[in-house]
């Protein structure tokens, strides 16, 4: 579960954010603050894993948060979603490690792809104890960006990293009916992307047989993921 925490002085910014987050599965909003003295309070109090901070708050500038946050917090990644579009509050916010800098208003589409994004590349780092250039490659997002020209009709690149992402998580195996539950997508579309993998080498596929019935496709990770 990503325990995550939203640092907005609009409430009703703040609100939005968490309806977007509620649309993520294993995403959960542990709390809200309304001003820089609260989110400090909030990380010291709660254990977070995600905050979403806001630049320009009542009693501080989020990027002059950074610094303290990096250093009391290690634990704790930050995703800027801010109004300030000025190059020098990004250059200070990337200097500063953030994961990712949202410019408001950010569609739900928008949102709900950069946390997506961030916990594919959380899991990449969690779920390898050893990295090769390839991993780095598809965290840093090279891989994807190479191959989005080459990719058939109807494979989205990012749909694809999610369905990836899914197939870590079943070391058994996964059918064509569980990643179309786990993605939230028809069978057909589950199938054509698992496919896909399959062709390209980046997952296998064998045949479990049952008491009754057809024999059952299992799809696992390749070398390739």
């Amino acid at each position: 579960m990503l325990k995550v925490a939203i640092a907005e002085d609009d409430f009703r910014v703040a609100q939005i954010q968490e309806e977007f987050l509620s649309k993520i599965k294993d995403v959960k909003v542990i709390g809200k603050a309304l001003n820089a003295k609260e989110t400090i309070e909030l990380l010291q109090k709660e254990e977070i894993d995600l905050l979403l901070l806001d630049n320009y708050l009542p009693d501080g500038i989020g990027t002059d948060l950074l610094p303290k946050i990096h250093a009391d917090f290690p634990n704790v990644d930050v995703i800027m979603v801010t109004a300030a579009n000025e190059n020098h509050m990004l250059e200070k916010a990337i200097r500063n490690g953030v994961s990712n800098y949202l410019i408001k208003p950010v569609t739900l589409e928008k949102f709900v792809r950069t946390i997506e994004d961030y916990k594919r590349k959380r899991q990449l780092l969690h779920n390898n104890n050893e990295v090769n250039q390839a991993l780095i490659d598809n965290f840093f997002g090279i891989s994807q960006t190479q191959d989005i020209k080459n990719l058939p009709t109807g494979v989205d690149p990012l749909t694809l990293q999610k369905v990836k992402g899914i197939i870590k998580g079943f070391e058994e195996g996964i059918t064509i009916e569980e990643m179309g539950e786990q993605m939230g997508a028809s069978r057909t579309t589950a199938r054509r992307y698992l496919e896909y993998l399959v062709a390209t080498n980046e997952c296998t596929v064998e045949y479990t047989y049952g008491i009754i019935g057809r024999p059952e496709r299992k799809y696992r990770i390749g070398r390739g993921l």
